[in-house]
């Protein structure tokens, strides 16, 4: 239960949800047990009734005591009615407490997890799937709740009905007490195995579920490649293997399933038979009355629910454990990406980075070594390197989405670690390496950085990005869905919606990614001659493979294995005839002409 003190304060936070349905929850459970008694009096009434309707046969008092004995029955069958109807209102307040108390749990603690995540830094990410990722803010939180709502109420229920049927119970008679009760501890400890032995049935079927679907979808997101490659049959073969495991998992469960609820029945049948077989030997010998087997019977129906649910909510609280053990240990996770001084200053854009160094905390992958340059307010930098330089590392310091291992960046003399996060990052528009558009209209998409989007200022970016022609092409222009992670798309409109999507925020620093790979040699002179409007009066960073995009700039960085081998402008690397920038222009001159 350790774990579970994690939930403690959302508990405190809705404690009068709490109290009041642990109220509810004992009053259902009083107005559960004076029914019972009303029976055995009932009972007794009824049978004391006929030995005086026979007594007084063919006397005036017969039907007095006919009159009698129906008004009382009339009176206690009411009585009954009445209560029972009170406890389901009782009951209804009860759910509509403890329940939603779990739920309104549930939510906040959804939006916890959700938040802290956006909080943790890249490095966490990389060491941890998408699917743990959902997993952990979806099934686990969902089964903390079940622990919250369902396993707390029914826990409660069965403390508050032993508490005060047990007690009547070894009031009444002791011995049939004893006997009644033998084989509810038999069923609760089944019940636990059983349902243990279900739950980890279930989470097998999950888990081929969770595989199958993943292989479905890879296999529908690349039919292109399968039929390109004919391997349809192979892929069928696959899937049907992991459909027939789905299956026998599935059969398995069934089976355990189908043996659930007879042993119930039988345990509670057993329970019942020996209420009987005791309390019948207990009528003759005089100790009880047929009211008081009727009483027990209907206790023995009371507790039979909460006994069975004590295992199925030891299983619940254990479950729920182990999964808040599972979000705490993300929920422990600080990031080290935190602001020193949370300053708010609007930029010039005057970077220097000095002598920095950075290797990746997860790989131990060195990747940029004693790195020193600096971009003027209004000077575009370009940074050119064979694939694993280090190019797109100077691009993720400068956002801060990872802090230097060495030496320190700055912006307008100040250390990007005294920025305020959140201002640091609004003021630079990044077009990653990595094109990732959301499932929503072009719209959305380019507006993405924006709180309060303009029209004007989005269609001025998709011109600037040479994607506007391409958006008003399509049938519903700017709303046009893009799909899954803009699948319907093609590679070049991917890239550059993503660029107005940098550029409609107007940022004092713009850096681009290698963000003209995707389009041809037409549309990468069109966007590098809008560029050169848009980058005359803004700090620009472009990162590339390619020479053809950096021959704009004002400066040119050349990187090899993390460091700097070559700076200059174009004509200057240029006249270095053994020099990388040369080779690579070559190299590419001749893959064009090729």
């Amino acid at each position: 239960m350790r774990a579970l003190t994690a939930v403690n304060p959302f508990i405190y936070r809705y404690k009068w949800h709490f109290l009041g349905g642990m109220l509810f929850v004992v009053l259902s459970t009083l107005l559960t047990i004076f029914p019972a008694q009303l029976v055995r009096y009932a009972f007794d009434l009824v049978s004391e009734g006929i030995d005086l309707y026979h007594l007084f046969a063919g006397t005036q008092a017969q039907r007095g005591v006919y009159d009698l004995f129906g008004r009382n029955v009339l009176f206690y069958g009411m009585l009954i009615i009445a209560l029972a109807l009170l406890r389901g209102i009782f009951l209804f307040f009860m759910r509509q407490t403890l329940i939603v108390m779990s739920r309104l749990v549930e939510n906040d603690q959804k939006n916890q997890v959700y938040l802290h995540y956006q909080s943790l830094p890249l490095s966490f990410y990389r060491r941890h799937s998408t699917g743990d990722l959902m997993s952990r803010i979806s099934e686990d939180v969902g089964r903390v709740r079940m622990y919250l709502g369902p396993g707390i109420m029914y826990f409660m229920q069965l403390v508050v009905l032993f508490l005060l049927v047990v007690p009547l119970m070894l009031m009444v008679n002791v011995k049939l007490t004893l006997y009644t009760l033998a084989p509810l501890p038999v069923l609760s400890v089944s019940i636990f195995y059983v349902n243990n032995l279900i739950e980890r049935k279930s989470d097998q079927i999950q888990r081929s579920l969770a595989a199958m679907t993943t292989f479905t979808q890879e296999a529908f997101s690349g039919i292109r490649v399968l039929k390109s490659f004919s391997r349809q049959a192979d892929s069928h073969a696959q899937f049907t293997k992991a459909s027939n495991e789905y299956k026998d998992k599935s059969l398995s469960l069934n089976f355990v399933n189908s043996l659930f609820f007879p042993l119930i029945l039988f345990l509670v049948g057993l329970s019942t038979l020996i209420t009987v077989w005791v309390g019948g030997q207990e009528v003759i010998r005089g100790t009880i009355t047929t009211g008081t087997i009727a009483e027990f019977l209907i206790y023995v129906n009371l507790l039979t629910w909460p006994v069975t649910a004590l295992g199925w909510t030891s299983s619940l609280v254990q479950r729920a454990e182990a999964s808040q053990a599972r979000l705490n240990e993300f929920l422990d996770e600080k990031t080290d990406i935190v602001s020193r001084q949370n300053l708010q200053h609007e930029m010039q854009g005057d970077i220097v980075f000095d002598n920095v160094s950075f290797t990746y905390p997860d790989t131990g992958i060195r990747a940029l070594h004693n790195v020193s340059f600096r971009i003027r307010p209004g000077q575009t930098l370009a940074v050119i390197g064979n694939t694993g330089s280090g190019k797109s590392t100077i691009a993720a310091l400068l956002c801060r989405l990872y802090d230097t291992t060495a030496g320190q960046v700055e912006i307008d003399n100040i250390d990007v670690r005294d920025y305020a996060l959140d201002n640091l990052r609004e003021q630079i528009g990044y077009v990653p390496q990595d094109v990732f558009l959301f499932s929503d209209s072009i719209r959305q998409n380019i507006n993405f950085g924006l709180d309060g989007p303009s029209e004007e200022k989005m269609l001025q970016a998709a011109r600037d990005a040479a994607v506007y022609d391409n958006i008003i092409a399509f049938p519903e222009g700017f709303d046009t869905k893009v799909g899954e992670r803009g699948i319907t798309l093609s590679g070049g409109q991917k890239q550059r919606v993503s660029m107005a999507r940098a550029l409609v925020k107007e940022p004092k620093i713009l850096i681009l990614d290698d963000s003209l790979s995707a389009v041809d040699t037409k549309t990468e002179n069109t966007i590098l001659g809008a560029l050169q409007r848009i980058m005359a009066d803004r700090t620009s960073l472009i990162i590339s493979h390619r020479v053809s995009s950096v021959k704009l700039a004002d400066h040119i960085l050349v990187l090899d294995d993390g460091t700097i081998v070559q700076h200059g402008t174009h004509e200057a690397l240029m006249a270095e005839p053994e020099g990388l920038y040369r080779a690579l222009y070559e190299r590419q001159l001749q893959a064009e002409e090729a």
